[in-house]
C-alpha cells in the first residue's frame, strides 16, 4: 500500500480498505466527518497495470481507467495527503508465505519513495503473529495494521483485543487496531475505548463506518438519512457508477432493506433513480446541467487548442490507417522511416496529444523539418501516428505499403534478408535479429507529452 505524502499514522482515525465501499464518494464522505486518513479499496496491481491514467477536466479528477472504459480508481484534490492506495494479494492468501511477505515489502520500501504501510490478520498464536510482524517491521514499511481476527474468523467472532496489544507493546512502528466494529464501535467516543484495549496508535474502522460514516463525528452520529443524502451528493458529483453507489447505500439502509424506500432503492437501475428514491432528482438534473455546460465549454477550449494546430506549416489530410489494407507485419510509419534512411534524413519525430474529452489522440510527424497530420482523431496513440505517416507518405508521392500497392520494395527487401538468413543457418552462423522485429522496436521509441500524475 503506497501513500500520497508522507503521513502520521500516531492518534489517527482511519476508514478502512472495503471491497466495493472505499471507492471516491465513501472516502471523501469519512474525511469531511472527520477521518484523517482513508484507504481506497483493494486492488490487484495487475489491474492498474493495464490503465490509462486520464486528467478528468469535467470532474475535476485523475481517473485509471481499464482497457474496457471502467474506471478502477478515481481520486481528486480534496483527499490528496489523505488517501492510501492499496494493492493486496486478496485476502490473508500471504500469511503463510511469509518470505513473500518480506520480499514483497522490502522492494516496495526500496522502489519507491512514498511511505509503505501493510494489513495483516493475526496468527493461531500469539507468538507467531508478534515473530510475523516483528519480521515485517525489518523492511521499512512506515506502520502495520491489524486486524484482529484469524483468517477463518468472521465478523461475528470477538476480536483479540489481546493480540492487537501485544504486537504493539512489541514493535516500534505504529500499530494500527482493526476490527472492532462489532464488539466496541457503536459512536465516536468508542474509538478511543477500542484504541485503549488495543495500546495501538490509531484505529482503522471499516463496517461501523460503511453502516454510518458519520461514525468518525466528534459531534456525534448524524440521522441516516441526512447521511445519505451527503453520500448520494458525492456519488453524483463525480459520476459514481450506479451500481456502486446502491450497494454502498444499501450497507447503510440495512434492516430497512424491506421498506418501501429500501425496495425502491433496490429496484432503481441508474443515478437518477436513485436519486428520485431519495427526494434529490433535481440536484441530480442540476448537476447534470453543469456537467454538461462545462463539457461544452471545454470542448470549445479543445477546438481553440486544435486550431492552434491549423499551423498553415502543417500538412494535412482527413486519413486513417486500416492495418486490413496491409501485408502482415508492414505499416506506413515503417515505410517512412525506410525512405528517410534511404533519402538520409533524420529519423521521424513524432509528437501525440490526447483529447480530455473524449481520450481521441492526434499526432504531428516531422519529417525534413515539414510537418504533417491527419485532421481526424483516433482512439490510439499507435492509429494517431500511423496517420500521420501515411499523410506524409501520400504528400511526397511514396508508397505506403498498401496492399494494392503489390509487392513493393520494402517487402522485397524483407524476402532478400530472410532469404540470406536462410543460407546463413545452413552455413551454422548465427543469424542477426530479423529486420522487422527492428522497426517495430524503433516504431515503438516516439514519445507521447501526457500530464503526469500530481504529487
Amino acid at each position: 500500500m503506497t501513500v500520497n505524502t508522507p503521513l502520521c499514522f500516531r492518534g489517527r482515525k482511519i476508514l478502512a480498505p472495503m471491497v466495493r465501499v472505499g471507492t471516491l464518494p465513501m472516502r471523501l464522505l469519512a474525511l469531511d466527518y472527520g477521518a484523517d486518513i482513508v484507504y481506497c479499496e483493494e486492488l490487484i496491481d495487475i489491474k492498474m497495470l493495464q490503465c490509462k491514467r486520464i486528467i478528468n477536466e469535467v470532474l475535476e479528477t485523475v481517473d485509471f481507467v481499464a482497457p474496457n472504459e471502467r474506471v478502477v480508481f478515481r481520486t481528486c484534490e480534496r483527499e490528496r495527503h489523505h488517501v492510501v492506495f492499496q494493492m493486496g494479494g486478496m485476502g490473508a492468501a500471504l500469511l503463510s508465505d511469509p518470505d513473500k511477505i518480506e520480499s514483497i515489502l522490502t522492494t516496495l520500501v526500496k522502489g519507491i519513495c512514498k511511505p509503505v504501510t501493510c494489513k495483516i490478520r493475526i496468527l493461531p498464536s500469539i507468538e507467531d503473529t508478534v515473530n510475523l510482524v516483528k519480521r515485517i517491521e525489518k523492511t521499512g514499511i512506515a506502520a502495520i495494521a491489524v486486524h484482529g481476527r484469524k483468517k477463518e474468523e468472521r465478523p461475528q467472532h470477538p476480536v483479540h483485543c489481546d493480540v492487537i496489544k501485544a504486537v504493539s507493546e512489541a514493535v516500534s512502528i505504529p500499530v494500527i487496531a482493526n476490527g472492532g466494529s462489532h464488539d466496541f464501535i457503536k459512536e465516536y467516543t468508542d474509538i478511543e475505548t477500542f484504541q485503549k484495549a488495543t495500546g495501538a496508535s490509531s484505529v482503522m474502522i471499516a463496517r461501523a463506518a460503511m453502516w454510518n460514516p458519520s461514525i468518525f463525528r466528534k459531534e456525534g452520529l448524524l440521522p441516516l438519512k441526512e447521511v445519505m443524502q451527503d453520500y448520494i451528493k458525492y456519488a453524483v458529483r463525480y459520476d459514481n457508477h450506479y451500481t456502486n453507489t446502491k450497494y454502498c447505500l444499501c450497507q447503510m439502509l440495512r434492516e430497512q432493506l424491506e421498506t418501501i424506500q429500501g425496495k425502491k432503492l433496490h429496484a432503481a437501475q441508474s443515478t437518477q433513480e436513485i436519486c428520485e428514491v431519495f427526494e434529490m432528482a433535481d440536484f441530480c438534473e442540476e448537476t447534470a446541467a453543469i456537467f454538461e455546460a462545462k463539457k461544452t465549454s471545454l470542448e470549445t477550449e479543445t477546438q481553440d487548442e486544435g486550431d492552434q494546430m491549423e499551423d498553415p506549416d502543417v500538412i494535412k489530410m482527413a486519413v486513417r490507417f486500416d492495418k486490413r489494407e496491409y501485408p502482415p507485419q508492414i505499416t506506413p510509419k515503417m515505410y517512412l522511416l525506410e525512405w528517410c534512411r534511404k533519402e538520409k534524413h533524420p529519423q521521424p519525430v513524432y509528437e501525440t496529444i490526447q483529447r480530455p474529452l473524449d481520450r481521441l489522440f492526434c499526432s504531428v510527424v516531422t519529417v525534413a523539418e515539414q510537418k504533417y497530420r491527419s485532421t481526424l482523431w483516433d482512439k490510439s496513440k499507435k492509429l494517431a501516428e500511423q496517420a500521420a505517416a501515411i499523410v506524409c507518405l501520400r504528400t511526397l508521392g511514396v508508397p505506403e505499403g498498401k496492399l494494392r500497392e503489390g509487392e513493393n520494395q520494402l517487402i522485397n527487401k524483407r524476402k532478400r534478408e530472410d532469404w540470406e538468413r536462410f543460407n546463413n543457418r545452413d552455413h551454422g552462423e548465427d543469424l542477426a535479429e530479423p529486420s522487422y522485429k527492428k522497426a517495430n522496436f524503433i516504431e515503438e521509441t516516439s514519445n507521447m507529452n501526457m500530464p503526469k500524475m500530481p504529487r
